[in-house]
């Protein structure tokens, strides 16, 4: 047992003990304090106005009934029934008959002005298929609005009211200097709850979560549900650093795991969406994948960072400066790439004809190539700055290059082609038995050597046309026929 000492202190002592706990309260006191507001009321109301909610609706046609499962009086049928059997109430005559019958469906969404003149900002899936776009405003006045422009890589989309006043708007921050533990607020409209507000932090930047947007999402543990999407995310001061645009979750609630668009990416789209109702990208002509640790040694990196170029298009941008397969991209315009996700987002938002400076690795050797960016071709999808290929929405499958190093840590022989990275469950792609992982030798009997062979096939194939694929599979081949639309 160790022994304890105690002494009773002089008078002077506990006071000179007062005193320093004193001053190092005062000047540790804000310090703790800094960032961590007592309420978030007086900014909740002066930022809620500037909120809005969606109501938004569309008109379907449901599939008709064979004749044995008709009611014999569909207009009569008893309300459990219809609910049961999910049947809208009928709309018009003859419905009876089993003819398809037409009725509205209607969601929810939030958006933010941007200017007192009636532009809003939303998500592009809150309104892509509507047919009538109701907007509330905070003073309960309502609005049908008119959708300027779309842009469905970013989920973004921008509308417009005709207000009988100026309106009260959002200021736009800078998402780039936004930092992991800042604070953030959001207002929205979840489950149709009007001018809900949640705070929390911000949780992660840069993330990536799925292959038909551009990444570089802010994470939030700030609450964020359905109805949500479109709202803006504020900072302490006041400024819009992003658009809540998607949540993960099993159940569809929220489970603290939210993600905005950074405000700098949308106030690119939106300008271009306000002046010509279409997003012009830059290209850069690389396919890119991500630099996993086992790769980072491999090509003498301090820790896996950046994107390395997995194939370069023959006639793009970055060939034509000097950019080799197995160069990694570390920097872009000054700005680190930490992974891999964050160099599409960067080279779509730069002008086209704009030069831009790499830093890349290549053979262990750091150096810098200047690029003129150019045009993406948006039916191509190729922007070069994605592993992935454009047959993803057609056919439900997307494919990635195959290269040596990514050969080597699959463990496969393949060194060159075209390897499946992924499936969507119910497509033609699935229903013909591909899978992930699956390596396509052939398409329409043409050798496929490289991941613009296998574009080149599909652009050229008709829409109603089948598809036909040499593939395979653990060291064994097979044809795979998808049939056409």
């Amino acid at each position: 047992m160790i022994p304890t000492f105690r002494t009773r202190p002089s008078p002077g002592a506990f006071f000179l003990f007062l005193f320093s706990t004193l001053v190092l309260a005062t000047i540790a006191g804000p310090a703790m304090a800094k960032g961590t507001p007592e309420s978030f009321a007086d900014l909740t109301e002066k930022l809620s106005p500037t909120v809005i909610n969606i109501y938004t609706t569309q008109k379907v046609k449901a599939p008709s009934l064979p004749e044995q499962f008709m009611f014999p009086d569909m207009e009569n049928m008893p309300e459990p029934f219809r609910r049961f059997f999910n049947f809208p109430h009928p709309q018009g005559p003859g419905n009876e008959n089993g003819h398809p019958r037409e009725f509205k469906r209607t969601s929810l969404g939030s958006g933010v002005i941007i200017s007192a003149d009636g532009y809003i900002i939303t998500n592009n899936h809150v309104v892509k298929d509507a047919d009538e776009i109701n907007v509330t405003l905070a003073s309960y006045d309502e609005y049908q609005a008119k959708i300027i422009g779309r842009d469905a890589k970013t989920d973004l989309a921008l509308i417009k009211i005709e207000p009988k006043e100026a309106l009260p708007f959002a200021t736009f921050g800078n998402s780039d200097t936004l930092r992991v533990g800042d604070w953030v607020l959001a207002i929205g409209n979840p489950f149709g709850l009007e001018q809900t507000v949640t705070a929390g932090i911000v949780s992660a930047k840069g993330r990536a979560i799925n292959s038909e947007t551009y990444g570089n999402f802010i994470q939030t543990d700030a609450s964020i549900n359905p109805g949500n999407s479109g709202g803006p995310l504020f900072d302490l001061d006041g400024n819009m650093v992003g658009i809540n645009t998607a949540i993960f979750s099993n159940g569809g609630g929220n489970i603290g795991i939210g993600f905005a668009i950074p405000i700098n990416m949308a106030n690119n789209v939106v300008k271009q969406l306000k002046e010509h109702g279409t997003v012009t990208r830059g290209w850069l002509g690389v396919m890119i994948q991500k630099v996993s640790p086992d790769l980072a040694k491999e090509f003498k990196l301090d820790r896996p960072i950046g994107a390395l170029v997995g194939d370069v298009s023959p006639e793009g941008p970055a060939a034509k400066a000097g950019v080799k397969q197995g160069d990694i991209i570390t920097h872009f315009q000054g700005k680190e790439v930490g992974q891999m996700s964050m160099l599409p987002p960067m080279v779509a938002q730069t002008p086209v004809g704009e030069n831009a400076v790499l830093d890349i690795v290549r053979n262990g050797k750091k150096m810098k190539i200047t690029v003129a960016i150019g045009k993406l071709d948006e039916e191509d999808d190729g922007s070069g700055t994605s592993p992935e290929s454009a047959p993803s929405q057609e056919l439900g499958f997307t494919v990635q290059g195959i290269t040596p190093e990514l050969a080597d840590s699959l463990g496969i022989e393949q060194k060159s082609g075209v390897i499946v990275s992924n499936v969507n469950p119910g497509s033609p792609a699935s229903e013909a038995g591909i899978r992930r992982g699956d390596i396509i030798l052939e398409a329409n009997r043409k050798q496929i050597k490289s991941l613009g062979d296998f574009k080149t096939v599909v652009k050229e194939r008709k829409k109603d046309d089948s598809l036909l694929l040499l593939v395979q599979r653990d060291k064994h081949t097979r044809f795979v026929v998808l049939k056409g639309n």
